[in-house]
């Protein structure tokens, strides 16, 4: 496993309607030998959908949930790492802000935290059956296969949700890097702690106080990926007190301490991560704010 492979990375920003659904949509084509298997893990991260064109992937989450043989891959919020296998394969990754899962899935976030479903499978992701049948052609034309997903998600823009202006301002609070606590987030947002709690659970998958050690967690992991030869005191996000506290977020948000997921093999992420970052700013989408991806290119 492992062996030679050959990946390509493709980020494309939604339409304007659409930028503050979604971070990106984006094409990842992964070249490997005949048969031949790779293997990496996603870090946490916002919701995806991931249309596979080709091998299907093999993933498992540390709380034990599964996926295997879709072609209709979702991921709910994620404050784990998600282990996953994957051969020669075409995959077209569409990101959800909190306001883009509220808005086209609707249903509870906390209800897919952490777990994987089979979009074919589930009722929920049903609306995106005939995007899920339609994208790939019989030739492969990234263009037309990009003009598909906008065009889908633009025949579904409706009004404004009830819930929506307070979704964005507590993402907005949730991924400013002064914001340190839940007293923070209720003095930035302006709503009672247990509306909060209410609000976070349902639209982001989790608590405020998971969401805001899942930031600091990531803005430290975005600057090793994006230089994994630097040494992980200057990775480490200013509000660490020590490098041990560090240390305990990064087992229970990866499962593995970080000397030896740096040491692990990151084919698929890591390119992931740097093209990500030219092209949007970020390494890690779970860092885009509530208007999307700063895309600069």
């Amino acid at each position: 496993m492992n062996g030679a492979c050959d990946v390509r990375v493709r980020f494309c920003p939604p339409p304007e309607p659409l930028r503050r659904y979604f971070t990106t949509f984006y094409l990842v084509e992964v070249d490997t030998a005949e048969g031949g298997l790779i293997a990496d893990c996603l870090h946490p991260e916002w919701g995806n959908l991931r249309l596979h064109q080709g091998t299907t992937p093999s993933a498992r989450t540390r709380t034990g949930s599964t996926l295997a043989g879709s072609t209709f891959a979702v991921t709910g919020p994620t404050s784990q790492s998600v282990d996953f296998t994957i051969g020669k394969t075409r995959m077209w990754g569409i990101g959800l802000l909190p306001l883009g899962w509220a808005r086209f899935v609707g249903q509870p976030a906390s209800d897919y935290a952490d777990r994987l479903v089979d979009g074919h499978v589930d009722p929920a992701f049903a609306p995106f059956a005939p995007l899920a049948r339609s994208l790939y052609g019989q030739e492969r034309d990234p263009d037309a296969e990009f003009r598909r997903i906008a065009a889908h998600f633009l025949s579904r823009l409706a009004e404004t949700g009830p819930d929506e202006p307070r979704i964005v301002t507590l993402h907005g609070a949730i991924v400013d890097p002064e914001a340190r606590d839940v007293a923070d987030l209720c003095e930035r947002t302006g709503m009672a702690q247990r509306t909060l709690e209410r609000l976070s659970r349902r639209h982001f998958g989790f608590p405020p106080k998971l969401l805001l050690r899942r930031q600091r967690f990531l803005r430290s992991l975005a600057q090793f990926m994006l230089d994994p030869s630097q040494k992980w005191i200057k990775a480490m996000d200013g509000q660490y007190h020590d490098q041990a506290q560090f240390v305990r977020d990064f087992r229970q948000f990866m499962g593995v301490a970080p000397r030896a997921y740096a040491a692990r093999p990151k084919p698929i992420l890591g390119a992931i991560a740097v093209e990500r970052a030219r092209f949007a700013g970020h390494a890690v989408q779970a860092l885009d704010g509530p208007q999307g991806a700063p895309v600069s290119a």
